[in-house]
């Protein structure tokens, strides 16, 4: 495979001016919707056979996403494209201001394999709707969907275009070794870092969406039986292989015995009241995986599930309790259906306990007191989340997603989407109908003018 030659004929497609006019882009979303369309049954079969993922599933998570992201380009694209008129100070006057939008050229989606269609298309939609060009490097984990991803491309767009390249971890490095103008990387913190030594080499701007512990907090005047239910969906659809998935409890002393049971009853009415025998519920990417989730099981005290399957390579909804931070369970983000739960008396307490992990990637808050929910909005640094739900501020594209310190930098959905993938070039068109003297240095009155105007 001769990945310089793709990015080659790829800044050559785009040198040539083919990607920015309104009516290309406009065509290359409507093809890429219609392209779900057509492959919306493979996607189900394919994301099944990877991941185990149930149609529901699979179209809840990713495929309706796409949708909706796809729709909400093409409603607002041309109004996205249109250059921004901004003001202009008095000391310019005669002039007037513009931003431009910009595509950055040919860019590198480097997707994860939790969530392989949606974390891959969606920031596609950006490329695409910014003018861009884009190499997508899906995950070798998910080779079904990966190959998948290589034959709807294919058939749909012109690979100067777009055009994805498979493999594993090596061409991946030798992808990072090439010069794109924009790279956008979904994936763990660490491979994060190692993303962002590569394009410091060509000072190439990055978005990378990674992930962290993000808390689950059940304050003591909490809808319980809600919270449960909307807790115990977050945590464990996609078997808890989800970024933003609570990756821990923080609850009250004070209702902790009453939240387990109705935790307990939510799990057991989502999932079965045994899981590992609902066919429906996704299984461990892989056998390391697995073998992580597993270990983390011997932390703490079992309180809810605790049962895997080897041959399945499925772990039922686990709650572990007994809990501290020096257990290896709270070292790393959890990526997988093992939930640790810690209590709290008060809300500095749970501000002393997020603070021993590095800015969380989502933050999930259930109280019915409005002074104590903006309290932890305004006190806690989080990239995101949810007053009294978990993980649905991710499926709205007026929300701009995306992490902050180490859970990552730069944002995406709608128009963040296409804001990520331009480049704001600011323009300003000066008159030559007059020329003001005082902006020269032989202008006898000029300094005081300036400022008087400027102060």
């Amino acid at each position: 495979m001769d990945i310089p030659k793709k990015v080659r004929a790829q800044k050559e497609w785009f040198h040539s001016g083919k990607t920015l006019p309104y009516t290309f882009r406009k065509q290359q979303l409507e093809r890429l919707k219609k392209m779900l369309k057509t492959y919306e049954a493979e996607m189900y079969a394919a994301l099944k056979k990877d991941l185990n993922k149930s149609e529901y599933e699979a179209f809840s998570t990713e495929i309706g996403i796409l949708y909706s992201e796809v729709s909400d380009a093409l409603k607002k694209l041309n109004r996205w494209m249109k250059p921004d008129k901004v003001k202009t100070p008095i000391s310019h006057t005669g002039s007037k201001s513009y931003i431009y939008k910009e595509p950055y050229g040919v860019t590198l989606i480097i997707s994860p394999w939790n969530y392989p269609l949606n974390l891959t298309i969606a920031p596609l939609v950006g490329a695409i709707a910014a003018g861009n060009c884009a190499v997508i490097k899906p995950s070798e984990f998910t080779p079904t969907v990966s190959k998948l991803l290589s034959i709807m491309i294919k058939e749909t767009f012109d690979e100067n275009y777009i055009t994805v390249v498979e493999g594993e971890r090596d061409v991946s490095e030798a992808l990072l070794n090439e010069e794109f103008d924009y790279i956008f990387f979904t994936g763990s913190p660490q491979v994060g870092k190692i993303v962002m030594e590569k394009a410091s080499k060509y000072l190439t701007p990055v978005t990378l969406e990674l992930g962290g512990k993000s808390p689950c907090i059940i304050d003591k005047d909490a809808k319980l039986d809600l919270a449960a239910k909307r807790t115990a969906w977050g945590k464990f659809i996609n078997a808890g292989q989800t970024c933003i998935a609570p990756d821990y409890l923080l609850v009250h002393e004070d209702v902790k015995t009453a939240f387990l049971e109705k935790l307990d009853k939510a799990i057991a009415d989502l999932y079965g009241q045994d899981p590992l025998q609902n066919e429906e519920y996704t299984k461990i990417i892989n056998g390391r995986h697995f073998n992580r989730l597993k270990d983390y099981m011997n932390d703490g005290r079992t309180a809810i599930g605790g049962k895997v399957d080897e041959v399945s390579q499925k772990i039922a909804p686990t709650v572990v309790e007994d809990i501290t931070w020096d257990h290896p369970v709270m070292k790393d983000e959890i990526f997988g259906p093992v939930l640790p739960l810690l209590t709290f008396s008060n809300l500095d307490d749970v501000k002393e306990h997020i603070l021993k992990a590095p800015k969380p990637l989502a933050l999930y808050y259930f109280s019915e007191n409005r002074r104590n929910q903006d309290w932890i909005i305004e006190n806690i640094q989080y990239a995101g989340g949810c007053i009294n739900d978990t993980i649905f501020h991710f499926a709205n594209p007026y929300l701009p997603f995306g992490g902050v310190g180490t859970s990552g930098m730069g944002a995406y959905h709608g128009k963040a989407s296409f804001d990520s993938f331009s480049h704001h070039k600011s323009v300003l068109k000066q008159t030559t109908a007059f020329d003001m003297a005082i902006r020269y240095p032989n202008s006898k009155r000029g300094l005081k003018i300036i400022k008087r105007i400027m102060k």
